[in-house]
């Protein structure tokens, strides 16, 4: 009989190859924004708000907070990494406007997480109140998080076009939700379930909307320039244009 204890750690080690998946997931989309060196209509929402999740995480599993946390605490150490590189590139390639609101938010983050460490580290002398508060914040940024694709999910009814809903990120942030939720059931923590379970959920009516809106998504074509054939009575020539759908 495998212990709760055992099981938490295999679903946890589980849950954090998914959350690397799900990190790893806008990769084509940021392949797509560099290539095309323009952001196009994607929205830097999702990067932000699973920025600031990653560092609450990230804060949560330290020793001085929650000890014996070292999944949380080294697949949002990665997640850092990983979501700060997009937030750079989107940067880049963002409109002025755009860059500066994002500019403006990584400012307000950075603030506030010195205000939370702080007032944690100065103000809270046990574990129990500093996990609680902590975990208080992580409970309302990580909902943000999984809230943030509301964005996307809104322009994607607008248009009824998936375009800019990537499909891989849905999925993933679904099992990611899943995962994770499983993780916090075993051992129960509220913290861990709560946005877990609103992440699950978000991440299906993303699922649902995709496949309900990809059939309508209009595909895009390219012109290809195809020889005129001469005949015999041809007294002129040119150029057809043939759209092939890709």
């Amino acid at each position: 009989m495998v212990s709760a204890e055992v099981a938490r750690n295999i679903v946890g080690i589980i849950g954090n190859v998914i959350s690397f998946g799900l990190f790893l997931s806008p990769v084509p989309t940021f392949w797509r924004i560099y290539k095309a060196k323009d952001v196009e209509e994607f929205k830097p929402d999702p990067y932000l708000a699973t920025l600031m999740n990653c560092l609450l995480w990230f804060f949560y599993g330290l020793p001085i907070v929650h000890p014996n946390s070292t999944l949380v605490l080294t697949i949002n150490g990665i997640g850092l990494v990983i979501e700060g590189t997009y937030i750079i590139i989107f940067i880049i390639y963002a409109a002025k406007n755009t860059r500066w609101k994002m500019l403006g938010v990584l400012a307000l983050e950075a603030a506030f997480m010195a205000v939370v460490v702080a007032g944690v580290l100065l103000g809270a002398h046990t574990h129990e109140k500093r996990s609680m508060i902590v975990g208080i914040l992580c409970v309302i940024f990580g909902s943000i998080m999984y809230a943030s694709p509301l964005t996307i999910m809104g322009k994607v009814i607008r248009t009824k076009s998936v375009e800019y809903m990537p499909f891989f990120l849905s999925l993933v942030n679904f099992l990611n939700g899943c995962c994770w939720m499983g993780y916090a059931l075993i051992k129960f923590d509220i913290y861990i379930t709560i946005p877990n379970a609103l992440g699950t959920i978000f991440g299906l009516i993303q699922l649902i909307l995709y496949f309900y809106y990809y059939r309508l998504s209009p595909k895009k074509g390219k012109n290809v320039e195809l020889p005129t054939v001469l005949t015999k009575n041809a007294v002129t020539s040119g150029n057809v244009s043939v759209t092939i759908e890709k």
